[in-house]
């Protein structure tokens, strides 16, 4: 799927693309049922306190989440990256995909780029903990550790 989202974004008209991205929705809702984890439990909060779309917030959150979870989720990072046919099947080859599709895609690398700042770093931490969400988080994160995983996106800090 991962040749699909850039040319669905392109061209509008790319039916092809645009039906196998409708797929990957699908599946996408499938892997609802397994939780949604810190991303979306980030994202909710940042949502209500900025009206800033969800999906864009996910987008800029994922690295972030992703390297704040490496340790939990390498192994099944490394395999997603042999099954998509990346060059570096591991943990970073997935990671750098990440960051270059979002580039691509035009998506921005920190949340100050949607005039998101820090001022209420310590509320989203504890909305993000309360989230629902956040129980699917492979590694269970306290509110200072959203808090830090916020401030990090804020500043485009990928450690």
């Amino acid at each position: 799927m991962k040749e699909y989202l850039p040319a669905a974004t392109k061209t509008g008209d790319d039916l092809v693309a645009r039906s196998q991205m409708m797929v990957a929705s699908t599946m996408g809702a499938t892997a609802f049922q397994r939780g949604l984890g810190g991303m979306h439990a980030l994202a909710h909060p940042l949502g209500a306190l900025y009206d800033a779309h969800h999906g864009l917030l996910n987008a800029i959150l994922m690295p972030y989440v992703l390297i704040r979870n490496k340790e939990a989720i390498e192994d099944r990072i490394a395999r997603l990256a042999a099954y998509m046919g990346l060059a570096d099947p591991n943990f970073y080859g997935f990671l750098s995909w990440v960051l270059d599709i979002r580039n691509e895609l035009n998506i921005p690398n920190d949340l100050g780029a949607l005039n998101i700042d820090d001022q209420k770093a310590e509320l989203i931490g504890k909305m993000a903990v309360e989230d629902p969400s956040s129980g699917g988080n492979p590694i269970q994160l306290t509110a200072e550790e959203y808090t830090e995983l916020f401030l990090n996106a804020v500043k485009g800090d990928l450690g």
